[in-house]
């Protein structure tokens, strides 16, 4: 999917939703574990009740490896259902992946070739050979941490260090900077926490055209409209991601009309905000 692709179903759905699949057994409704796949099948309507509402899916890949081969499955199952009853969605494993050259290739080869997502989340902590290799998929969009919304972003990421350009300035904005001096860093995106919205304005004076990928809201207390306020670029440039806000709703039969209640909530602060 190209960026522009990405643009076109914003414009059109009037959302720039991202909702999180990240699935634990112990919070599914009841009556799913009875089914074959728990796991699938409470994606599958997930994604039934909520595809219109959205523009991407981001399953986090841990609470599918947590299940081993069986929870593998299921995420397989899961991509391949959105790429083909909503090849328009945006997918995004959420993987944080960050290797040496070679297993970077690998991780990237697995995700972007063998699941054929749209997209993976990487640490840049190694530098340019651990990132370059997802960078170098064609038509794939590489999404690295920036600035997360956890409590120990502070032990490293605002720390102040020599930038690039001798200078000095938090370790976070020189992460920045140097990935865009990579090969293909056209195709980068940004992980950036809607709980730091007062470091909106900081980080589009480095990347203002790059899309920024927002955790945080709803349930760790981000808020929309200071993000939007801040964050969002001539091409609105911000997934928000919602994930236990959603799909935790309800753990009672009707999850995936509640899962729906709650996206459209979001849906339609979006496009009051697109709107102004």
């Amino acid at each position: 999917m190209t960026t522009q692709q990405l643009i076109n179903q914003i414009e059109s759905k009037k959302s720039f939703l991202c909702i999180g699949l990240d699935v634990d057994l112990n919070k599914i409704p009841q009556h799913l574990l009875e089914t074959e796949d728990p796991i699938f099948e409470f994606n599958k309507s997930i994604i039934d009740a909520t595809h219109d509402l959205c523009v991407s899916y981001k399953p986090n890949t841990a609470f599918y490896e947590a299940y081993g081969i069986k929870g593998w499955k299921s995420l397989q199952k899961t991509i391949e259902y959105i790429n083909e009853k909503h090849p328009e969605i945006f997918t995004i494993a959420d993987a944080k992946r960050g290797d040496i050259g070679n297993t970077s290739s690998m991780y990237a080869k697995a995700f972007f070739e063998d699941l054929d997502f749209d997209s993976v989340t990487v640490a840049p902590y190694m530098g340019k050979d651990s990132v370059e290799p997802f960078l170098a998929f064609e038509g794939k969009h590489t999404i690295m941490l920036a600035l997360t919304s956890n409590e120990g972003a502070f032990d490293f990421q605002t720390l102040q260090t020599e930038g690039i350009h001798g200078e000095t300035k938090e370790l976070y904005k020189t992460v920045l900077e140097t990935s865009k001096t990579w090969k293909n860093s056209e195709n980068l995106m940004y992980v950036v926490g809607a709980t730091k919205a007062e470091y909106f304005t900081e980080i589009r004076k480095i990347v203002p055209d790059s899309f920024l990928l927002v955790p945080g809201v709803g349930a760790q207390g981000g808020s929309l409209s200071e993000v939007c306020k801040y964050g969002m670029n001539k091409n609105i440039g911000l997934l928000i991601n919602s994930s236990r806000g959603i799909i935790y709703a309800s753990n009672g039969v009707d999850f995936a009309q509640k899962a729906r209640i709650e996206a459209l909530k979001l849906q339609n602060e979006m496009e009051q905000i697109l709107t102004q």
